[in-house]
């Protein structure tokens, strides 16, 4: 067996509880072996990327127990392609909160960091959907700690709100994986497959009462309208490193979407008739539409983003529910993009938040202020879908894949007039902050009273130079995207065609036999 498929979950989880019990009261130790670890999951996510990109689909049988009796990890091309992103992600954001400081502002930050990445890496890799509700339990239970790091009332109750909210979406999940369990008898997703696909359709009521209540659990954790409501609370109060990195979260929701709903439940399947692609589009038009509001009319830059994350949503679940070959390589394509591109805009939010409150509004001139406003209008463009970054070629390639689709012109409206309605959102807030500030600096120096409204700036960062050098690493990103959107662009779309052929997937798994 190839031993590096599993080696994104090991490596993580043996780093964890290392940091915790050997170098719990060496910070900068913590640091070395933090970064280390994320640079060697970097390592192995492009070697497994390499080898998967072969077309081959290869099978990790732990124990040496064959599917559907044991746990199986499967490395195909998506599987390789979100982990590849989860360590694109952890890098700079881990770089980034050792430079500013965050990492020093409670404890077992690195641990907490490293079992959030053994979450998300297993939840790509696992061919069993109980393990899949395992991973997600751990990236939640992670994610917890995560959210309530360096304290404080407001963002303890972000995080209660957070931990209730998402523990419904636990037991929903414990639910439909028991429904699914007591009609088929499996839980393993190969073996799933063909089991549903052997039962009559009069005979598929509770099978499907599984599968909707399965969907519910998914679209929860993409947070998709209505049941999106945990979010821009959760992510604006959380420190803004760990919502950076919590950008990857949601995509799990649509990963698993992805999964689950061309290999287990197929849209040609009688059990699926209507099941996800026709709930699906409204729901993520009005996700579109509902974050595009919230960023036009947010008061705080990192409410701000949340609401952008919501949006970037959106369009990712319009592009998703069409479950066609065209619209999922659009759909992994803007994955990439959306991902860099909220994180690149959370970071931002806390360069800004870190020297003054965040409100959107007039304020004093900040440090490195010109700096960071590049940044900001980066993390615009990008967010925006303007050119000439990824976010348009992602958009566009979304608009493309719905040439065909029955509602083409509410698809096509929606996001033509959610993508003006972001440039407007974001241009308001560049412009109260970086641009009015110089007025509101002038207005405060003529009327003396006004010297107390203006907080006093926090302490620089401890090391500002690679607090830049992390943020414009996503930039890097960004611009590379662009740049190989062709080669990108042509991986998605075989990525889509074995998305497609669920019957190599199934084959691979259970060696050929059913």
């Amino acid at each position: 067996m190839n031993h590096w498929i599993v080696a994104p979950i090991v490596l993580p989880a043996i780093l964890a509880p290392f940091i915790i019990m050997v170098l719990r009261y060496h910070l900068d130790l913590q640091r070395i072996f933090s970064v280390a670890g994320v640079v060697g999951l970097l390592g192995i996510a492009l070697t497994i990327t390499a080898q998967a990109s072969g077309d081959v689909i290869q099978v990790y049988e732990l124990g040496n127990w064959p599917a559907p009796f044991g746990i199986v990890l499967v490395l195909d091309r998506m599987s390789a392609m979100m982990v590849l992103l989860t360590a694109l992600l952890a890098l700079p954001i881990v770089l980034y909160a050792i430079a500013s400081g965050w990492d020093d502002r409670g404890k077992h930050f690195h641990s907490l960091f490293q079992f959030q990445l053994m979450g998300v890496c297993g939840a790509f890799l696992t061919g069993d959907a109980f393990n899949l509700f395992v991973f997600f339990e751990v990236l939640l239970i992670a994610s917890y700690g995560l959210m309530t790091h360096g304290g404080g009332a407001i963002r303890l109750k972000a995080g209660v709100q957070y931990v209730a909210y998402n523990l419904l979406g636990s037991t929903l999940f414990l639910f439909a994986l028991g429904t699914i369990y007591a009609v088929t008898g499996t839980l393993n997703m190969a073996d799933l497959a063909v089991r549903v696909a052997e039962i009559p359709p009069e005979d598929t009521a509770l099978l499907r009462v599984g599968a909707v209540l399965l969907l519910l659990v998914f679209c929860i954790k993409a947070a998709v309208l209505p049941l999106h409501f945990w979010l821009p609370s959760s992510y604006a109060n959380a420190p803004l490193p760990v919502a950076a990195l919590f950008a990857i979260m949601t995509k799990v929701g649509a990963y698993s979407i992805l999964r689950v709903y061309t290999l287990v439940f197929g849209p040609e399947l009688p059990v699926s008739e209507g099941l996800a692609g026709e709930w699906l589009v409204p729901a993520a038009l009005l996700t579109l539409a509902v974050g595009t509001i919230g960023i036009l009319g947010s008061q705080h830059i990192a409410r701000m983003v949340a609401f952008c994350a919501i949006a970037s949503m959106g369009t990712l679940l319009i592009a998703i529910s069409l479950f066609n070959e065209a619209a999922t390589a659009a759909a992994l394509y803007y994955v990439f993009h959306s991902t860099l591109a909220t994180a690149l805009l959370f970071l931002v939010a806390d360069l800004v938040m870190q020297r003054q409150t965040g409100a959107i509004r007039p304020v004093a001139p900040m440090p490195q202020g010109g700096l960071i406003a590049a940044l900001f209008f980066v993390g615009a463009i990008a967010m925006a879908g303007m050119p000439p970054l990824s976010g348009f070629i992602g958009k566009l390639l979304v608009l493309d894949a719905t040439r065909d689709a029955s509602n083409t012109h509410a698809v096509w409206a929606v996001i033509l007039i959610g993508s003006f309605v972001t440039i407007v959102g974001l241009a308001r807030a560049g412009s109260l902050i970086f641009w009015k500030s110089h007025d509101a600096q002038h207005n405060t120096e003529a009327d003396p009273e006004n010297q107390e409204e203006i907080p006093h700036p926090p302490a620089p960062e401890p090391m500002p130079g690679l607090t830049f050098s992390a943020v414009f690493g996503l930039v890097l990103g960004l611009v590379l995207l662009t740049l190989f959107a062709g080669p990108a662009l042509q991986y998605a779309s075989n990525t889509a065609e074995q998305l497609f052929t669920p019957e190599n997937y199934i084959s691979a798994v259970l060696g050929g036999e059913q």
